[in-house]
C-alpha cells in the first residue's frame, strides 16, 4: 500500500475544515501507486482523493501539476480536477506534507490490459498531447536520460545483490543511450507515467487519465515508449506486438507520428525501460522504515530493457512506415 505518512483523525479534520465539502464520513489508504501517500476520504458531498507528496515530488513543482489537470480538463480530456479551499489556494499542509484534495473519477483501472484497452489508451494519450498545446508552465523531465546516471550510481553499489552484474548493465546501458539519445522531435506536455493503474474504464471504455505528478516536457514519442512497456508485455515478461501495434494505431489515428519519431521509438522504449529500472531498483533497496509499500520488482523491467536490446526497428512494435508517416 502506497501510505508513507500516517495521517491523526485530528489533523485530517483541522485540514478539511479548510474546504466546502461537507462533514468527514471515512477515510482509508490507496494501495496503487508508489510515490505519494494517497486516500479516498467520502464526506457530505461525495468521494475525493487526497493526495500527500512525498519522496520525488518537487513542492515548488506541485503548480504546474495542479495547473495542467485544469488545462486538459478545459480542452476535454477527463482528469481529476483539484478542489479550491475556502482560501481559493488548491495547495496546503497535511502532517507536515504539502497535500490536495482532487476530485473522484469513476471506472477502475485494467490489470489485464487487452488489445482493445491499448487501441483506447494510443487514441487518449494522443488527444491528451494536443489538449497539452498552450500550457504556458513549464517542468523540465528530471527523469530523463540526463539524470538517469546520477539516480543509477545511488544503487550501483548494491545492484548485483538483485541480479548477477547488473551494475555493469547498467552502466553500459548509460553509456549507449547517453550517446544516442534523440534530440530535435516534436516535444510538449507529457504523462511520463501512464502505466494502467492510471488509466480508468468503464465497460471496457476509457474514462479518464489520473496522476499528473511526473508530467513534465519532453519528446512526445517518449511518451508513447513509456507506454510500450507498461501496457504490452505478458506476466511471463514476454512482448505481445498485438497490443503494440493497437496502441499505435490508436495514438496515430487522433495524432500522425513522423518518420523520425518512429525510427526513435526503440531507443526511445530502451531509455523507458532503464527509467522504470532504475527507479524501481532505488526504491527495492531503500524501503522506509515502517512505511506501508511494498515496492515493485525490478526484475521486470531487467527483462523488458533486455527485450528492447535486441530490438533493430520500430516494426518490432507492430509499426507500419507508411502508415505511421504524415507527409
Amino acid at each position: 500500500m502506497a501510505v508513507y505518512t500516517d495521517i491523526r483523525d485530528d489533523q485530517l479534520q483541522a485540514f478539511l475544515a479548510n474546504y466546502a465539502i461537507g462533514d468527514l464520513h471515512s477515510f482509508q489508504g490507496i494501495a496503487e501507486g508508489v510515490e505519494n501517500s494517497n486516500f479516498m476520504i467520502a464526506t457530505d458531498n461525495g468521494r475525493y482523493i487526497l493526495t500527500l507528496y512525498e519522496k520525488r515530488v518537487v513542492p515548488a513543482d506541485l503548480p504546474f501539476f495542479i495547473g495542467l489537470m485544469k488545462h486538459l480538463s478545459e480542452r476535454g480530456i477527463n482528469c481529476p480536477q483539484p478542489i479550491a479551499m475556502r482560501s481559493g489556494e488548491t495547495l496546503g499542509v497535511l502532517a507536515g506534507k504539502p497535500a490536495a484534495i482532487i476530485s473522484f473519477l469513476d471506472g477502475v483501472s485494467v490489470r489485464r490490459p487487452n488489445a482493445s484497452h491499448c487501441r483506447q489508451l494510443g487514441e487518449a494519450l494522443a488527444a491528451m498531447h494536443l489538449a497539452g498545446e498552450g500550457y504556458t508552465l513549464h517542468r523540465d523531465n528530471a527523469l530523463s536520460v540526463s539524470g538517469w546516471r546520477p539516480l543509477a550510481e545511488k544503487s550501483l553499489a548494491r545492484a548485483d545483490e538483485v541480479e548477477k552484474d547488473l551494475s555493469g548493465l547498467l552502466l553500459e546501458e548509460l553509456d549507449v543511450l547517453e550517446d544516442r539519445w534523440p534530440a530535435g522531435l516534436p516535444a510538449g506536455v507529457i504523462h511520463a507515467d501512464l502505466f494502467p493503474d492510471n488509466v480508468f474504464f468503464f465497460k471496457d471504455e476509457l474514462t479518464g487519465l489520473i496522476d499528473f505528478y511526473f508530467a513534465c516536457n519532453d519528446l512526445l514519442a517518449y511518451d508513447i515508449a513509456v507506454c510500450l512497456n507498461a501496457w504490452c508485455f505478458e506476466s511471463d515478461n514476454s512482448f505481445n506486438v498485438t497490443k503494440a501495434r493497437n496502441l499505435l494505431k490508436g495514438y496515430i489515428k487522433v495524432r500522425p507520428l513522423d518518420g523520425e519519431e518512429v525510427m526513435a521509438l526503440p531507443i526511445l522504449a530502451r531509455g523507458a525501460a532503464l527509467r522504470f529500472l532504475l527507479t524501481r531498483l532505488y526504491d527495492w533497496l531503500n524501503v522506509p522504515e515502517g512505511a506501508l509499500v511494498v515496492p515493485k520488482d525490478p526484475m521486470e523491467y531487467v527483462h523488458k530493457l533486455r527485450f528492447h536490446r535486441r530490438v533493430t526497428g520500430a516494426s518490432a512494435y507492430g509499426m507500419d512506415m507508411p502508415e505511421a508517416a504524415r507527409s
